[in-house]
């Protein structure tokens, strides 16, 4: 490989962004970088203030599946943009970089051994040899500093900026899952209920020809999003906003986590493996229709508070296999991906609402033609690769999503069996 890094290449035609919550910031230069990364900074060190209130200064929590503690995501997160931007000398060359770059020394000699995922055993993030916060909060605003440094003389070119937003994204991704964590463990940490809507008819969309995926020199995109290519989609009625609770609740009421005809074989199985007989959607206390026949109700443990779920609310914190077995007692289905973001890109003045929850789509992720990997997903947890034929797509956003993450055309994902983030779904007409 040359030793220089490639040309310069535009940033697109489209306008620079406006704001640092605008989804454009995947085009931002490095004026509003700076002022991007310093607010997830920010952000991040307010969410460990909250954990702090909730636990002490020791932030202990229990171990558990699928569980990280919370002081080992702030570390990881100050450690993964010292990995990919303060020690990487290939940084100028963007997403060409290679996959192991030449790399400088950590500015702590203990940083990869502490928070490089690939290094060390799962159970090592559990180890009381850790720093505590204290140290962490320190060595996040070492490496922020460190980072915005390098920024002043990035050059303004996707490449020469790819890893300073890939670090911006990475951050609000991992402070997303602070919040889910906080869910996950009961904590008190004072999150505003989703904003009340209107509970629309569902819409009906005229076929189309579509382009999925992001062209080239469209700025920062994740590996699974690039590739862009068009694709024929017949008419399709699509809910208006995902399927709310009040909807839930017949499911639940018709006996619908004990019909085995409802649910894919392998939905079936997970079914089957949880455990207190699961009759409801994760961290759901109770749920049903009212004595009177009139109405649901559902309690529901939100960050360690049991609330009433208002009927027209999103129903959360179901797996893949939960919302397909609605779909099949509703004589629905779950929407594809691709009708999805039709629908948000063109009927929102119709009513189409969403980032109320990460919304499940059918089939599998899979590589669009002419994927291309990224250097830094290769063997991580954000790993589209290793996801493929595995895990399901998810579109839209949540209450927890930074503002700067919700768009359209992102498309995250996550194995069938997930419940534990904000997930939700909506339907189509067979």
């Amino acid at each position: 490989m040359s030793s220089s890094p490639p040309p310069s290449t535009p940033f697109g035609a489209a306008s620079p962004p406006l704001s640092i919550d605008s989804p454009d910031m995947r085009r931002a230069g490095r004026d509003l970088l700076s002022l991007a990364l310093i607010d997830a900074r920010n952000h991040t060190l307010h969410l460990l203030s909250l954990f702090e209130q909730a636990l002490g200064e020791s932030m202990r929590v229990p171990q558990q599946p699928a569980v990280l503690p919370p002081v080992w995501l702030a570390g990881h997160i100050g450690w993964f943009a010292e990995w990919w931007i303060g020690r990487n000398t290939q940084r100028a060359f963007g997403i060409d970089c290679p996959v192991r770059p030449t790399r400088l020394a950590a500015i702590d000699p203990d940083a990869d051994d502490w928070w490089n995922p690939a290094q060390g055993a799962a159970e090592r993030c559990w180890s009381p040899d850790l720093p505590g916060l204290g140290q962490t909060k320190a060595y996040l605003l070492e490496t922020l500093e460190s980072t915005l440094e390098l920024l002043e003389n990035a050059a303004e070119t996707d490449a020469g900026l790819y890893f300073y937003r890939l670090a911006l994204f990475h951050e609000d991704l991992r402070g997303e899952q602070l919040v889910v964590l906080a869910q996950t463990l009961g904590l008190p940490l004072n999150i505003e209920q989703p904003p009340t809507a209107v509970t629309r008819e569902p819409l009906l969309l005229p076929a189309t020809r579509w382009e999925l995926g992001l062209p080239e020199h469209s700025g920062f995109l994740f590996a699974q999003e690039g590739a862009a290519h068009r694709v024929d989609v017949p008419e399709f009625e699509i809910d208006a906003q995902p399927v709310t609770w009040d909807q839930y609740i017949e499911f639940v009421d018709d006996g619908g986590y004990d019909r085995e005809e409802l649910w894919h074989g392998d939905g079936w199985r997970w079914l089957a493996a949880q455990t207190e007989g699961r009759r409801g959607p994760r961290h759901v206390e109770q749920i049903g229709v009212a004595r009177n026949g009139t109405g649901g109700s559902v309690l529901q443990q939100r960050f360690g508070v049991t609330v009433r779920a208002a009927g027209h609310h999103s129903a959360v914190h179901l797996s893949w296999w939960e919302a397909d077995a609605w779909a099949r007692w509703a004589g629905r289905r779950i929407a594809t991906e691709v009708e999805w973001e039709i629908a948000a890109h063109t009927a929102a003045r119709r009513g189409f609402r969403w980032a109320d929850v990460h919304e499940w789509t059918a089939g599998t992720l899979q590589p669009w033609p002419g994927f291309r990997a990224d250097p830094w997903s290769a063997g991580g947890e954000f790993d589209p690769v290793a996801a493929f034929g595995r895990a399901r797509v998810l579109r839209g956003a949540s209450f927890a999503t930074r503002a700067r993450l919700r768009s359209p055309r992102r498309r995250g994902f996550a194995l069938p069996d997930s419940d534990d983030g904000f997930f939700g779904f909506r339907t189509c007409a067979l």
